[in-house]
């Protein structure tokens, strides 16, 4: 089955999909070993954790999917690259969609924002016009013919236009054969129920904590009508949060024990317990590690 084929098979299920949001090969490992169906690559902690810099256009196209590459490799179920606004004009549009797809991702999710993009959750973003936000995701559908992969296609029109505008979008979106429809940044939940009410087709929610969306509860958000639930920054503040207390314990020679996950869970969970199994077999593999 492939990744595109993975994602259809869970969206015909009906149920809300939690996604935790990767942002590298571990993070994205340690969220199917926890047990979720499903996975989206966070440009903006991609960004944070690749190049130690924001999530303003900096990363380029060549480092995206290298990193969707990476966390492909190493995990069975559907990953959801972050493909930005396509990196130019819509032929630009095309070349991003198949290379998430030969990178193994299972849907791209293309926007509307005018370059260089902005954090949906931060200041300063501005949509294309209609014409040019349309052609970005007939494009993308039209990559397809060659490469099987789901498009998730987001607005922000909202933020300047209006709720109304973003809604117009996102329909106009679906009728060009976007499979996943993406209104960023509702900011209450009579907005998040005109999404999912006016818009056909899967709706995805996107929520961060200390941000516009209401952080509703699994079951508030699969009443109102969402197929899929995005926490783009649980994992990498969670993660800056441990390390931040770790390096403060380092720093002032208190214990740091009850801060650090077990040894051997660790190297379980890294993969070191798998790979002495499989090269148990190869005497001369076994020795050398």
């Amino acid at each position: 089955m492939t990744p595109a084929d993975k994602l259809r098979t869970l969206l015909a299920q009906d149920k809300l999909h939690v996604m935790p949001c990767c942002y590298d090969a571990l993070s994205a490992k340690m969220i199917e070993q926890a047990g979720f169906g499903l996975s989206f690559m966070s440009g903006f902690s991609a960004s944070a954790s690749r190049i130690g810099e924001p999530d303003l256009g900096l990363m380029s196209y060549a480092e995206v999917v290298d990193s969707a590459r990476n966390i492909c490799d190493v995990t069975s179920f559907p990953v959801i690259g972050d493909g930005d606004t396509g990196y130019g004009n819509a032929m630009n549009v095309r070349r991003t969609v198949r290379g998430f797809a030969r990178a193994g991702c299972a849907a791209v999710m293309i926007e509307d924002q005018l370059a260089p993009k902005r954090c949906g959750h931060t200041p300063g973003k501005e949509v294309v016009g209609r014409d040019e936000a349309f052609d970005r995701i007939k494009a993308a559908v039209d990559a397809r013919e060659e490469d099987d992969i789901l498009i998730l296609a987001r607005t922000d029109a909202s933020h300047d236009l209006g709720l109304s505008e973003a809604i117009d979008r996102a329909a106009k979106f679906h009728e060009l054969g976007a499979d996943i429809l993406f209104v960023e940044a509702p900011k209450n939940v009579t907005e998040m129920r005109s999404v999912c009410d006016d818009l056909p087709g899967f709706k995805m929610a996107n929520i961060i904590e200390g941000g516009q969306t209401p952080d509703l509860s699994h079951e508030e958000l699969r009443e109102i009508g969402y197929a899929i639930a995005a926490y783009p920054l649980t994992l990498m503040s969670a993660a800056m949060q441990a390390m931040s207390q770790a390096l403060l314990a380092l720093a002032e020679d208190k214990p740091r024990d009850p801060l650090l996950m077990d040894f051997a869970e660790l190297r379980h969970k890294i993969g070191f317990d798998e790979y002495y199994e499989v090269s148990s077999k190869y005497r001369s593999s076994y020795r050398s590690s």
